[in-house]
């Protein structure tokens, strides 16, 4: 008679293969699952630079908006003269810088332009975004202007702070 070899896996062979595809997988997807997870907190950064520039051009638009009238340069930009900060809504007609007070509201965004503001209509949806403009007097000519824009997402909270100093470039 002929002898018979074994032809197949024993389950040792059977357990070690699928030991080893659980960990392909495995790893596979804990890899996607943090690229996932940084290119969403990449995107949430690149649009809370953007915010914080927007509230930089919000707190010059008024400084040269006061030179175009006469005014002193830091007419209506008290709000962000103290500790608590402002905000500014640039989507009202002649936006002026409100109090936070101990929070700054959220900054909502319109579903059908995308645009960000602090409007509460049926189109706007809130984020996770806020912005607080906060300035600090140097001199008479020169103010210290710090954007802080705050997020979470999840139990994370994440943070986004520039700073910048504004002359009075009306002055001689």
């Amino acid at each position: 008679m002929k002898s018979m070899k074994n032809k197949g896996f024993t389950i040792v062979e059977s357990l070690v293969a699928i030991t080893v595809l659980v960990l392909v997988i495995t790893g596979t997807a804990s890899a996607i699952q943090t690229s996932i997870s940084s290119y969403i907190f990449s995107k949430d950064q690149i649009i809370a630079f953007y915010l914080a520039q927007e509230g930089f051009e919000q707190v010059r638009n008024i400084r040269d908006e006061n030179a175009l009238v006469g005014r002193n340069w830091l007419t209506n930009l008290d709000p962000c003269l103290t500790s608590n900060g402002c905000y500014v809504d640039v989507l009202k007609p002649n936006p002026l810088p409100s109090s936070c007070g101990t929070n700054c509201p959220v900054i909502n965004q319109n579903q059908n332009n995308g645009f960000y503001g602090y409007d509460e209509g049926q189109d706007w949806k809130p984020t996770v975004f806020n912005r607080r403009i906060v300035m600090q007097q140097i001199n008479s000519r020169e103010v210290s202007i710090t954007v802080t824009i705050d997020w979470s997402k999840g139990v994370t909270a994440r943070q986004f702070r520039a700073k910048e100093n504004l002359l009075n470039w009306q002055q001689q």
